[in-house]
């Protein structure tokens, strides 16, 4: 029979036991590593999304940042301008549907500002005949604002210093802040959830997002497959513009 030396059977044993290691490492890692975007593995979705920032509201008026539920559910509704503002969207959207032949399905945050601006925008796809998702605006808690913690009912220029921190990292909480991958964690896994349901109706639908600037900067980044730290540079959402989603 044939016998290897020693020397060589050592080596074949070195070899096989590294290599075996290097083989394992990466799939150990690999199951450590979880992204907050539920979209990011998505090839497409079988429905049409469309982000819709609330109109113009008394917060937004008196230069106050209002993320506290408590509050905001109940306080801080659409200023005249933004009444003015959520209805000509909901034109421009019942427009839309209309001449596609869709449905519209219209889920808000519970925010008063955004539930203000999706009953403006629910009130023309009724006059249009258009079919509404479960007959109605539905409400949802993931599309609330972002939490901005001690900041909440101070002045609104100190977005600016949650957003330098967001840059650089989007799991952070300074002054109490929901951070960026909490956001994106709950918006992403909501639309997984909105294409399915919706997907189980019949016909074509437009699902028309109804939230507020940080959530829907930050979602954006979702469908854009990039990292949520970038929520900033992409386009405004001004108040009360319908911008189409597109998944990358």
């Amino acid at each position: 029979m044939f016998e290897l030396p020693r020397k060589s059977l050592l080596l074949i044993l070195i070899l096989f036991s590294t290599s075996t290691a290097f083989s394992f490492t990466p799939r150990k890692l690999d199951m450590k590593i979880a992204s907050p975007n539920a979209l990011l593995k998505i090839p497409a979705l079988q429905q049409k999304f469309c982000a819709l920032r609330h109109g113009q509201s008394l917060a937004n008026v008196a230069k106050i940042i209002s993320s506290e539920p408590s509050v905001s559910t109940v306080k801080h509704g659409l200023s005249e301008l933004g009444k003015e503002q959520a209805s000509e969207a909901g034109i421009l959207l019942a427009q839309e549907v209309k001449e596609k032949n869709m449905k519209a399905a219209i889920f808000t945050s519970d925010f008063t500002r955004a539930r203000e601006t999706a009953e403006y925008v629910a009130k023309q796809m009724k006059q249009n005949d258009i079919v509404l998702h479960k007959g109605d605006v539905i409400l949802e808690t993931r599309l609330r604002e972002r939490y901005f913690g001690e900041l909440n009912d101070g002045p609104d220029d100190k977005y600016n210093k949650v957003w330098e921190i967001d840059a650089v990292n989007p799991d952070h909480t300074e002054f109490g802040v929901e951070s960026v991958n909490s956001v994106l964690k709950r918006t992403s896994s909501l639309i997984l959830e909105l294409d399915e349901e919706l997907s189980n109706e019949n016909g074509d639908w437009l699902c028309i997002l109804v939230a507020h600037g940080d959530v829907l900067q930050i979602l954006q980044t979702g469908f854009q497959k990039i990292n949520g730290s970038m929520h900033r540079s992409l386009p405004h959402l001004e108040t009360a513009f319908p911008r189409h989603l597109e998944l990358k």
